[in-house]
């Protein structure tokens, strides 16, 4: 009984302490001078160790190259947000597709459920070669 007792008040204190965070990104995608119109963008919780990474939201960029991606997690410590672009952009006709990775500043980490403020990641052209460029072969 008192083993019983004890694992559920543990349960229940580990379920506590799991803080609900949230996190926003928006932007507009170019590729050279026209809009990055159908780009796959996705918004990642990206965790060390045992903890697999969680997709927060994904979608694909509007006609005129914007999106907005907006998603929660429940972690005992603060989410490592990163924002990803997989794009085909000044590519050829290479397998795969071009990904670029973005890490979110924590200042834009929001306690909650919805996001309290965006980060807006601006204009990007993705002609530009990023450093830690990799492909999606997937």
């Amino acid at each position: 009984m008192k083993f019983t007792f004890l694992l559920l008040c543990t349960i229940f204190g580990c379920a506590i302490a799991m803080r609900q965070q949230s996190v926003a990104v928006s932007g507009r995608l170019v590729c050279g001078n026209k809009p990055a119109s159908g780009v796959k963008v996705k918004l990642w919780d990206e965790d060390d160790g045992p903890d697999p990474d969680d997709v927060l939201d994904e979608g694909f960029t509007n006609t005129d190259g914007t999106f907005r991606l907006e998603g929660s997690e429940r972690e005992l410590t603060n989410i490592d947000p990163v924002f990803k672009v997989y794009h085909d952009c000044d590519d050829g006709i290479l397998p795969g597709q071009r990904k670029v990775k973005f890490r979110i500043p924590n200042s834009y980490i929001s306690a909650g459920g919805r996001a309290q403020k965006t980060f807006d990641i601006g204009v990007l052209n993705l002609e530009t070669i990023f450093p830690k460029e990799e492909r999606d072969l997937l």
